[in-house]
């Protein structure tokens, strides 16, 4: 009697080659397998047209593919397009496609739930289920990436970890879907059109310059005074803002790739002179840029989005400073899909 069936996606290359060759087949079949998985994005083994019937039957008795669904799919009004996408054991995460006039970004989920406390996150609030794997954030992008040549009519460009989750809370699983999204045996696309996204946990920041990785970093700070910091994100108790400057300063160092610092100014948190000052202070440390986002609503009055006049001041500020800055509009609100919002509503 054959065991349960293993997802064929956690073996190597070389181990569905030896499946192959021990079971009476030629190796070279593992290698046609492995591109229907991987480059092509089979979700069955029936799929795999150029292997032999009897071959398909026999990956069918031993394996399965736990590949994802697209369970829900809401488009807004300004093209964005949100998944709520069903895994294997039925959990769900949300992950989006961000069309603009020159780009399609995927934006992808590394949690079921999120790891963090930020008050102001919608995500937060959903108990952390558990970590997504490399396969399933595959999935979600090159679920993405087949929506953004359906819907534009061009591939996509560009990945952004931003989703659910904190992606360094789940760090062996997210790069090893980077390895996969960035191989040529994968979706081939280059390290420098994705960034993670951290909410500062810089231990993990400078593991990840260790490693040596290609992709970008930003960094949602939000406040650079410590503690309003630790108000909005109590989580950062322990990971105070010096240690984080100490590390991005190493991640610099090591890489040679600046940080984009993501902001939200609210109303009576942090839109204040002080505010600002330690914003502009901070920034002095590494080179950056700051993008200042606009606040999406979760439902309560806790935190509501700063005057326009903050905004300015905060433009001035930096670029008095020599800082690149840039205000990110939300995109998708309509449909519960801009920065903040993903809460698995559908």
């Amino acid at each position: 009697m054959i065991a349960e069936k293993k997802d064929i996606r956690k073996l190597s290359k070389d181990d569905i080659r030896d499946f192959f060759v021990s079971n009476g087949d030629k190796a070279f079949r593992g290698n046609q397998v492995y591109e229907w998985l991987w480059k092509k994005g089979a979700h069955s083994f029936d799929d795999m047209t150029n292997l032999s019937l009897s071959a398909r039957e026999m990956l069918n008795q031993h394996f399965v593919i736990n590949h994802i669904m697209v369970d829900n799919m809401q488009q807004s009004a300004d093209g964005t397009v949100k998944n709520a996408v069903k895994l294997h054991d039925g959990l769900v995460v949300e992950s989006v496609l961000i069309p603009t006039a020159t780009r399609t970004t995927a934006c992808v989920s590394s949690q079921v739930g999120c790891s963090l406390n930020c008050e102001f996150c919608a995500t937060a609030r959903l108990k952390r289920m558990r970590n997504l794997s490399p396969d399933e954030i595959y999935d979600q992008v090159v679920t993405i990436d087949k929506q953004s040549r359906l819907y534009h009519d061009r591939p996509l460009s560009n990945i952004v970890f931003m989703g659910m989750g904190e992606p360094l809370m789940n760090y062996n699983n997210v790069l090893q879907a980077v390895e996969k999204i960035t191989s040529d045996e994968g979706l081939g696309m280059s390290p420098k059109r994705i960034t993670i996204s951290t909410s500062g946990v810089s231990k993990m920041v400078r593991k990840m310059a260790d490693d040596g990785v290609k992709f970008k970093l930003a960094v949602s700070l939000h406040s650079a005074v410590e503690e309003i910091r630790n108000k909005i994100m109590p989580f950062t108790t322990n990971f105070p803002l010096t240690e984080l400057r100490d590390a991005l300063q190493y991640w610099y160092q090591k890489t040679r790739n600046k940080i984009t610092y993501e902001y939200v100014v609210w109303k009576g948190i942090n839109d204040d002179e002080k505010s600002i000052k330690a914003l502009v202070k901070f920034c002095k440390h590494v080179p950056c840029k700051v993008n200042l986002i606009e606040y999406n609503a979760i439902d309560d009055g806790d935190f509501q989005q700063a005057d326009e006049q903050a905004i300015e001041n905060y433009i001035r500020a930096l670029e008095e400073a020599g800082i690149v800055v840039k205000v990110r509009r939300s995109r998708g609100k309509d449909i519960d899909a801009a920065c903040g919002q993903l809460a698995n509503k559908s």
